[in-house]
């Protein structure tokens, strides 16, 4: 079953007067020096939270927070999440420095109305989907719902394991994502534009191939680009290619051309001696990138890419056009964010994958000139791949709800 055909229970279905509902939420977000840098996750997370507080509910709220594999990592506590969430809801927020056990047992059990798990990935039989983990934070509720669509793509124990134990449903931001992202999917209205950037193309090459049954054109940039141009034939100097992924490729381009899909690649580039910042660069056509690499598409293709976005009545871009980190190789991205938020404007409907996108759309003042900014990186892929999530699987397939 295709992750775009999966019912889900929804927030209203459950009954959360006067009980106790776990919360799994993203709260994954970055930090430096123990200070949040972006709280849009956390923001993300309120209007679940709220409805289910204005409903009677006590919420335990529990999230992952980097990648402590399994094991206790000081820097990657909860704390820091907590004192903003609080600061947001407007209200108290109970922080535990544990996960499941006594302490978090007779929390759950108190009259606080918000409790803050400890980092999910603390323990290891959250990324094992261990029964008995998922048996123990199944004893700290009544009610279980799933709003982190960042996380649905990963089969842990909170997002997967407890699903079948309790009474579920999804949370209002999950709902949102996969109604938002379903219509790119079943209900694109032509034209439908996709721009795809990053890295590797092998990291996109199941989305693309979903796609050309959907799309009119395709843009693509960032370094994924030069194994497509390499494909066609093109010489991309010292470029990062995927050698062993050109037959794909190839696969894929003669398939859009079955399909009358149009594939735009940059003409065009940022060459650089190196990826570094600092590194001798200059703007040349592609045919003169000679022994060095290209680092982000030039003014030129960013031009094209532009007029064919301004086209568009669907839009989908996920990925950066080149090494936006760095100032003078983020010229693309920031052409295509500008780009995508002028068409929104003008009517298109538009869908934003998260990272890069979604940092230059920010960086702009353009996050609220999208129609949707997706909060999953990896899960967005895997949705627009077409397939089924093991997060909303197992909501799907819950028979305890009433």
């Amino acid at each position: 079953m295709a992750s775009t055909d999966t019912a889900l229970p929804s927030l209203g279905d459950l009954d959360v007067q006067g009980k106790r509902v776990l919360v799994r939420s993203d709260l994954n977000v970055p930090l430096k020096n123990g200070e949040i840098t972006d709280d849009y996750r956390i923001r993300a997370a309120l209007p679940t939270i709220l409805e289910l507080l204005e409903r009677g509910a006590r919420v335990i709220v529990c999230s992952h927070l980097g990648r402590p594999k399994g094991t206790v990592v000081e820097e990657l506590r909860m704390a820091p999440v907590g004192r903003r969430l609080e600061r947001l809801l407007g209200r108290p927020v109970e922080t535990l420095d544990t996960v499941v056990g006594d302490t978090a047992l007779a929390a759950s059990m108190s009259q606080a109305d918000v409790i803050l798990l400890d980092n999910l990935r603390f323990e290891p039989g959250e990324s094992a989907n261990d029964p008995e983990f998922a048996k123990s934070l199944a004893k700290l509720a009544d009610c279980y719902v799933n709003d982190a669509f960042g996380s649905a793509h990963r089969a842990h124990a909170s997002t997967v394991g407890i699903a079948t134990l309790l009474p579920a449903a999804a949370g209002l931001l999950l709902e949102n994502e996969v109604e938002k992202l379903s219509r790119i999917l079943t209900d694109a209205e032509s034209p439908f534009v996709a721009v795809l950037g990053g890295a590797k193309v092998s990291d996109k090459l199941a989305v693309i191939g979903n796609l050309l049954d959907r799309v009119d054109s395709l843009c693509i940039g960032g370094a994924m680009a030069f194994t497509l141009l390499v494909a066609r034939g093109e010489d991309v100097g010292r470029s990062l290619v995927e050698a062993d992924r050109i037959e794909e490729v190839k696969a894929i381009l003669a398939h859009a051309d079955a399909k009358g899909v149009e594939v735009l690649l940059p003409d065009d580039v940022v060459a650089a001696v190196s990826p570094d910042e600092g590194a001798d660069h200059e703007t040349v056509d592609l045919e003169a990138i000679g022994d060095r690499m290209g680092v982000d598409i030039g003014p030129k293709s960013a031009l094209r890419f532009g007029d064919e976005i301004g086209r568009a009545k669907t839009i989908l871009w996920n990925g950066p056009m080149g090494i936006f980190e760095i100032e003078a190789y983020a010229g693309g991205t920031k052409s295509v964010a500008e780009a995508v938020a002028a068409a929104t404007r003008h009517g298109a409907y538009s869908v934003v994958g998260g990272g890069d996108s979604a940092a230059a759309l920010k960086q702009l003042g353009l996050d609220d000139q999208v129609s949707h900014l997706s909060t999953g990186g990896g899960a967005s892929l895997e949705f627009l791949e077409g397939i089924e999530l093991p997060g909303i699987a197992a909501l799907s397939k819950n028979e305890r709800n009433a």
